[in-house]
């Protein structure tokens, strides 16, 4: 007797690799839904945390002063949050595969720093300078400082794990102390660490649109995603593949400035933000970049909400600034997660 013929559907079915393909997609799509529906429940909650009081019953009764606040204050606070946190995680991302470095993101190699400085140099020269010509010279700072740390990196003898963020650190270091000293010379120190500290306190309508722009570039950076994961793996891989390295390098360069830029003009600077949620993404569901800016989009904006929920509650009905809340919990989750890499080493 001859053997039974089955089916083309039949022995698609039977294949254990196409089996094992079907129940992925759908899984890891489930997953990724289910953390959207998290992190808007988050935001829901963000909606109704704060010191004036801004209830369901009011809404629905129609409360005028409730309604006003919420959209005077708590949507644009709660959108601020997401559109931050996304951007932020996006970036770091972004740097890490630049640099080819898990240790990297823009508060560490002197990006954010740089782009203090050019909101502290456009306040001094132009002390009434509009909030778009703030952006734009810290943008062309964060660029400069950005660009300063690659080109350093490059002169490097050799790209140690650790000494990658070490230099960047040094060089932040000396960007910071440079703010520092004019930012005190000038009597704008309370200004300045209004930069360095992330604070969503003072979002309301109108001082916040200028985030939608971090939106756009973190699409653009979803769309290059394949350009960046084949740049992260060298110059010399790239180029056997037809594409040009260095404008890659360039694309990524300007995203990452142009967030940065953006973030530190409106809310300030978000620490360790962009540095554990990428090592976290990259534990979970590998280096493949367009397949990681969802997750990372998401678990940086939830991540971010719920630093700024315990900000608001912690020491009701004061508010402890998102960004000291985040360099808690940050420092704490990436030591667990170099205690983690070493114990798998070891």
């Amino acid at each position: 007797m001859s053997a039974p013929v089955l089916s083309r559907s039949a022995a698609a079915e039977q294949d254990p690799a196409v089996a094992v393909r079907r129940s992925k997609k759908p899984s890891e799509t489930t997953w990724l839904v289910s953390g959207t529906v998290l992190v808007g429940l988050l935001a829901v909650v963000s909606l109704f945390v704060g010191v004036s009081d801004v209830s369901l019953p009011m809404l629905l009764a129609g409360d005028p002063e409730a309604w006003d606040l919420l959209w005077i204050s708590r949507v644009p606070r709660t959108l601020a949050v997401i559109l931050a946190g996304t951007a932020v995680a996006v970036a770091g991302l972004i740097m890490q595969l630049m640099v080819r470095n898990r240790f990297v993101e823009p508060s560490t190699v002197g990006t954010v720093e740089s782009a203090t400085l050019g909101i502290l140099v456009v306040t001094v020269l132009v002390p009434a300078a509009p909030i778009m010509m703030k952006m734009g010279v810290a943008s062309v700072f964060a660029l400069g400082g950005t660009a300063l740390f690659l080109a350093v990196l490059g002169r490097l003898p050799a790209r140690n794990t650790l000494l990658v963020p070490i230099v960047g650190i040094m060089l932040g270091g000396v960007i910071g102390s440079v703010t520092t000293f004019f930012a005190y010379k000038y009597d704008l120190l309370q200004t300045l660490s209004n930069w360095m500290i992330g604070d969503f306190s003072g979002v309301l309508r109108g001082r916040y649109e200028l985030l939608w722009i971090v939106a756009a570039l973190t699409l653009a950076g979803y769309l290059a995603a394949d350009r960046f994961t084949v740049a992260g793996l060298g110059a010399d891989f790239t180029t056997n593949l037809g594409m040009n390295h260095k404008a890659i390098m360039r694309l990524g360069l300007v995203l990452v400035s142009l967030i940065s830029a953006v973030v530190v003009t409106t809310v300030g600077a978000v620490p360790f933000l962009g540095l554990i949620v990428p090592n976290i993404v990259s534990l979970l569901f590998g280096d493949n970049l367009r397949r990681a800016v969802p997750w990372t989009a998401l678990f940086g904006a939830g991540f971010v909400l719920v630093c700024d929920i315990i900000g608001r509650t912690i020491r009701f009905p004061y508010e402890v600034p998102v960004g000291m809340v985040m360099s808690v919990l940050g420092a704490t989750i990436f030591l667990a997660l170099l205690l983690r890499t070493r114990k798998r080493h070891a």
